[in-house]
């Protein structure tokens, strides 16, 4: 029996290990996902709009080829982020601005917490055409997930390394 472990212990690593990773292919269903965007700076709406195109790229490829419309995507926005969906920031948020009008023009549903919104004294008219005011961001997340839609939150940190640095 010991003799087993210890042949087991020193074959093992080597036979499944020696061709490398595996690559799936997971037969993902139609998506309809919520994204929670609350963050402490508006600047890190940058980073979190990548969550979005790392969910529609990989679907939009071989082997899945799923056109934008079969992706169901909403964002509700509520935290300091809010000031670059509010046109009189344009210049300094642009580059958020138009990743978010590209999105929203395949179909991702942006919406602003209203109490936020009141909280920055912003009116429906501040925001783009792009954008719906809802009441609340809690009672929104809370009803897109009552119609079956998935809950992503991005956690978007600085980061401290290049990739160059930590390989």
């Amino acid at each position: 029996m010991q003799l087993t472990k210890v042949v087991l212990l020193l074959v093992l690593p080597f036979t499944c290990f020696a061709d490398g990773a595996t690559r799936v292919q997971t037969p993902y269903a139609e998506q309809k996902v919520v994204y929670d965007f609350y963050f402490d700076e508006p600047e890190k709406i940058n980073s979190a709009l990548y969550w979005i195109r790392s969910l529609m790229i990989p679907l939009g490829e071989e082997p899945y080829n799923y056109a934008p419309e079969f992706m169901d995507i909403v964002v509700v926005i509520h935290g300091t982020e809010i000031v670059t969906v509010a046109k009189k920031n344009y210049e300094k948020y642009k580059e958020a601005v138009e990743r978010m009008r590209y999105y929203a023009a395949l179909g991702v549903k942006f919406r602003v917490c209203g109490l936020a919104a009141a909280d920055y004294s912003y009116k429906e008219k501040d925001f783009y055409e792009f954008i719906d005011v809802a009441p609340s961001a809690i009672t929104e997340l809370a009803h897109w997930q009552q119609q079956g839609y998935s809950l992503i939150t991005p956690v978007v940190m600085y980061k401290k390394y290049s990739v160059e640095d930590i390989r």
